[in-house]
């Protein structure tokens, strides 16, 4: 009998030990919601009375707590383009367009960025067909491909469901062919997200910081320069060695840069 009160307080300690945890976490994630959402509040504050400087710094605190979010990105973008940093500014407009890329003030914005960059990049000749693959990737963001796969999923479930509980045939055959449509949507949306999902974890793309950065041909401070490449220019990470990043330009030109020359969208 002692033994079995014993078992009945030790799981009563438990639950309770669990509960306390529990209650400390959801405790702490409202308040760094809060403290979150007032420094938000703060940053616009500071944007509308054009300290610009004081507003990217207290955007920067959000990130810097784990948070994003496209408003956030698109706010510290604006923030950091008001005050001259065309290098930061591109790399947040950018952060922004990867969660929201159909989003017409943050594309306008990005654009209006980039004409203020000195390096234009002629960009290797592409088959037109390969530009609409890249469109048609670009459509939506990872979880937007997420979402609608979904969807494709749940009609697909919803349309078999149908087909066998149906008692008319008409139904059964309507249902049929929404399940086939819905099994082909599904695979392509399947597809172009498992794309989309491998370009994130395999394709890093940065953003020159620094107003002027020499490339060179080794990661080595004495090696030859290769060229030079200035604030706000897109470049594709290829490699990293200790404190240098192996880059390459969008007409295939690749150097190394010091990873303090550039950011990682």
């Amino acid at each position: 009998m002692s033994k079995y009160l014993k078992n009945i307080s030790a799981c009563f300690n438990a639950k309770n030990f669990f509960l306390m945890v529990l209650s400390v976490v959801v405790f702490c994630n409202i308040a760094f919601g809060s403290q979150a959402e007032e420094l938000m509040k703060q940053g616009n504050d500071y944007y509308q009375q054009k300290q610009y400087d004081k507003a990217a710094e207290t955007y920067q605190k959000i990130i810097n707590m784990g948070y994003e979010g496209v408003a956030l990105y698109y706010n510290l973008g604006n923030a950091y383009y008001r005050e001259g940093k065309i290098g930061y500014a591109i790399l947040y407009y950018e952060k922004a367009h990867r969660l929201s890329p159909g989003d017409n003030d943050i594309n306008h914005n990005l654009t209006i960025a980039n004409t203020k960059t000195i390096d234009k990049i002629n960009t290797l000749p592409t088959f037109f067909l390969f530009q609409w693959w890249e469109s048609l990737l670009a459509l939506f963001s990872l979880t937007g491909w997420t979402y609608l796969a979904y969807v494709f999923y749940i009609l697909l479930l919803a349309a078999i469901g149908i087909y066998f509980f149906a008692k008319k045939a008409l139904i059964q055959k309507y249902s049929f062919f929404a399940g086939i449509s819905s099994l082909v949507l599904l695979i392509i949306t399947a597809s172009l997200l498992i794309i989309n999902l491998n370009r994130e974890l395999n394709v890093k793309h940065a953003i020159i910081v620094e107003q002027t950065a020499t490339v060179k041909l080794s990661p080595d401070p004495t090696s030859n320069d290769a060229f030079i490449i200035h604030e706000g220019l897109k470049v594709t990470e290829e490699d990293h060695v200790d404190n240098w990043v192996k880059i390459r330009l969008k007409d295939g030109k690749e150097g190394w840069l010091p990873v303090s020359d550039l950011k990682t969208i």
